[in-house]
């Protein structure tokens, strides 16, 4: 039986909003929301008294004291942004939960400037009359890819189900077995392929697919070739692709066009760079493929979108569909990304300027320049830690150059494995929030996703955890 004095004790709803801290919340937040979180957290109290052993409650939680904290706390969390800052140390370059591509500081300079006011978003400006939001970019798009026409909507995903939804819905569309990937999130290209309302057409084997594969399965309700890049896994040992080049042969004869989702929208080879192989924008445009599709917040390190590029004929007939409309960009979204892509209009400033391509292409010399820095501001030992600087491995992440890694310096703390796990714990949970990496009892802050910028909160946060560290 429950601890009835208990319950007698818990404190009134009126009793606590006239307490005096509690009155203090009423400027931070409504009367109506401050009830409902008062009317939860006596309801919280109740259902923990009942639900526990007589005797097992601590008498303190129905003081009214106390209470009144767990609602200042409910309130502060309440008012707290969600999406907040992140310092990334895990040494992933696009990583997914932590929002892919960060903007450059030229980039955030434009979003604030047109955030916080009006814009020439659908106007043109020459005649005054109103104009395309896809304007603004489009000849910037085409001058960079060789395209013959473009326009973006929201992410990848949508670009692939708006083209398929405009050029093929109710035909077939070929596709090599190899190439139904997950995209994330549990999404597959079958799955979204099929909300356009176009029938998917398996050919070939998961390793290997031949032009013939293709051509052996086209009929007459053949609507589109897709081919789908694997940019987030790697085939190897007996395989054979067809290649974009060989689809053009196929397309060319029969008039239906073939559609070429890239996925991560590489725009300058990275080779030279010790990368693998990776199929640029402008590479396939030039092959002759009808469509391209790929994202704008992967290699190209932009914003989230979805970037569909190809020949006019195509481009046209997709902008004038209906999901068109559903799927567009804003304002903030255009001008993030026509920032970004100006970058490109000079090589050597994409790689120094844009964030992704800069951390990618980092020196070994430089690293070792950065993680000395930053080891130097650190202590020698902290809590029972080590700290010093090793090697290690970075990689790209968000489904680009998959099973790639590159040389990369990290900042290490080793010796008690319990010790490296409560400071995992105190960096990600605490604000501003710090991810690293856990591995073998030991916990790591790579060098290459660190800005400059983040050195002096990392080192807060470090002061703090030594003085607070038993509570973690």
């Amino acid at each position: 039986m429950a601890d009835q004095h208990l319950l007698r004790k818990l404190p009134k709803v009126d009793d606590i909003i006239s307490h005096q801290a509690v009155q203090q919340l009423l400027k931070e937040i409504g009367r109506e929301t401050l009830l409902e979180v008062t009317r939860e957290t006596i309801n919280d109290l109740r259902s923990n008294i009942l639900n526990s052993e007589p005797g097992t409650v601590n008498e303190g939680l129905v003081d009214i004291n106390e209470t009144v904290k767990t609602i200042e706390n409910k309130v502060r969390r309440i008012n707290e942004m969600q999406i907040q800052k992140v310092v990334n140390g895990t040494g992933v370059i696009l990583h997914t939960n932590l929002g892919r591509a960060p903007l450059g500081a030229y980039t955030q300079d434009i979003l604030q400037s047109i955030a916080g006011g009006y814009s020439n978003l659908e106007l043109d400006m020459t005649t005054g009359k109103r104009g395309s939001r896809y304007q603004h970019m489009k000849e910037l798009l085409l001058n960079l890819t060789g395209a013959e026409d473009a326009i973006v909507v929201n992410n990848n995903a949508g670009a692939v189900l708006l083209v398929l939804s405009a050029i093929a819905k109710g035909k077939e569309v070929i596709i090599s077995r190899g190439e139904l990937v997950e995209i994330g999130g549990s999404f597959r290209v079958p799955e979204v392929m099929e909300q356009s309302g176009a029938k998917l057409v398996e050919v070939g084997a998961t390793n290997k697919c031949y032009p013939k594969d293709y051509e052996n399965a086209i009929t007459e309700d053949t609507g589109a070739l897709l081919k789908v890049h694997r940019s987030n896994f790697k085939l190897i040992g007996f395989t054979r692709d067809t290649s974009f080049e060989e689809l053009m042969q196929i397309s060319e004869k029969k008039g239906f066009p073939v559609i070429n989702d890239l996925g991560s929208g590489l725009f300058i080879d990275l080779q030279p760079y010790s990368y693998p192989y990776e199929p640029t924008v402008q590479e396939v445009v030039a092959s002759g493929c009808d469509i391209v599709t790929f994202s704008g917040d992967k290699l190209l390190g932009g914003t989230q979108a979805g970037i569909i590029v190809g020949k006019k004929k195509w481009i046209q007939k997709i902008a004038s569909h209906p999901l068109t409309r559903a799927l567009r960009v804003d304002k903030l979204t255009l001008s993030a990304l026509e920032a970004t892509l100006k970058k490109y209009l000079q090589p050597e400033k994409a790689i120094s300027e844009i964030p992704v391509l800069k951390m990618m292409t980092v020196s070994h010399a430089e690293l070792d320049k950065k993680a000395e820095t930053f080891r130097d501001i650190l202590p020698e030992r902290l809590n029972g830690l080590n700290i010093s600087v090793e090697k290690s491995y970075s990689q790209v992440g968000g489904g680009s150059f998959p099973g790639h890694q590159m040389e990369s310096r990290v900042i290490a703390f080793r010796g008690n494995p319990e010790e490296a796990t409560k400071l995992e714990r105190f960096l990600r949970t605490e604000k501003p929030a710090v991810m690293g990496r856990l591995s073998e009892g030991a916990y790591f802050l790579d060098v290459r996703t660190l800005f400059e910028s983040d050195l002096s909160i990392i080192v807060k946060r470090l002061n703090d955890w030594s003085q607070r560290s038993d509570n973690y």
